[in-house]
């Protein structure tokens, strides 16, 4: 049975010791420079920096983002819907008519509590 997990320790044994050399050998072979102020300050495409790197974000970026990320996700299963359309007959469409209606009540409440609003 331990024979079965020999590939697999080889493997995590061979990747491990690729990542360990590489930190060591950047450490060994690497550049040494001084770090000074004006190296450690954050480059923004050449523009001074007018405020901290480490601003906050307002949380309506964030709910925007996962909202996106949500109803993209939909794509992912209208697909192999879309594709075996035929061989589902009308039970993949009554299922798939019953998602969107789901995600589309989901829209409406996240468009009524404002999720979406940027003022």
């Amino acid at each position: 049975m331990i024979d079965s997990y020999v590939p697999l320790i080889i493997l995590v044994t061979v990747g491990f010791l690729f990542g360990l050399s590489n930190i060591v050998l950047s450490q060994i072979l690497g550049p040494r420079k001084n770090k000074t102020k004006v190296k450690l300050e954050p480059y923004e495409c050449g523009i001074e920096p007018m405020t901290s790197a480490r601003e906050r974000f307002s949380i309506k970026f964030y709910m925007t983002a996962m909202l996106f990320i949500l109803f993209d996700i939909e794509i992912v299963f209208m697909y192999p819907w879309a594709i075996q359309f035929k061989e589902l007959g009308v039970t993949g469409f009554v299922a798939m008519n019953l998602f969107m209606v789901l995600l589309f009540a989901g829209f409406i409440y996240v468009v009524k509590k404002g999720a979406l609003k940027w003022h």
